[in-house]
């Protein structure tokens, strides 16, 4: 439970600078459209704080931290989640910018960017039927 809680607070701290680190990246370059770091400050505080707080919730009921997948869950989830918000700050300041990226370029980044969302779509599933299994095992 306590290394969720750790993570839920550095989350929160990422979350946070995302935030502001939008705000200001923003009004400093004079950019008023829409970007991707508008959507890093919610990812880190949703995906990262908020799950990590449900997950300790959980791990009072479940011993979920001594199961193998649970550390499946742990090292997939956070590399995905690290990736996807990294590759979400590249792509937004590139916008910010105005910068006019080659087509490999572009798909290099959206490709680092999907497969953060597929190792964070991976370590979910992994986490729910580990639910899943620890509470047919408690019936």
């Amino acid at each position: 439970m306590k290394k969720c809680i750790n993570l839920s607070i550095l989350y929160a701290f990422l979350g946070l600078a995302g935030g502001v680190f939008y705000r200001e990246f923003t009004k400093f370059n004079g950019f008023t459209g829409v970007t991707a770091l508008g959507k890093v400050h919610t990812h880190l505080l949703l995906l990262g704080m908020f799950m990590f707080l449900i997950v300790a919730l959980f791990t009072v009921h479940f011993d979920l931290e001594k199961q193998k997948s649970f550390k499946i869950f742990m090292g997939a989830y956070n590399a995905g989640l690290i990736l996807t918000a990294i590759m979400m700050v590249v792509r937004g300041i590139f916008q910010v910018k105005g910068t006019v990226l080659s087509s490999a370029a572009n798909a290099m980044i959206s490709g680092f960017a999907g497969i953060g969302h597929l190792l964070v779509g991976i370590g979910l599933l992994v986490l729910l039927f580990l639910l899943r299994k620890m509470a047919m095992n408690r019936d």
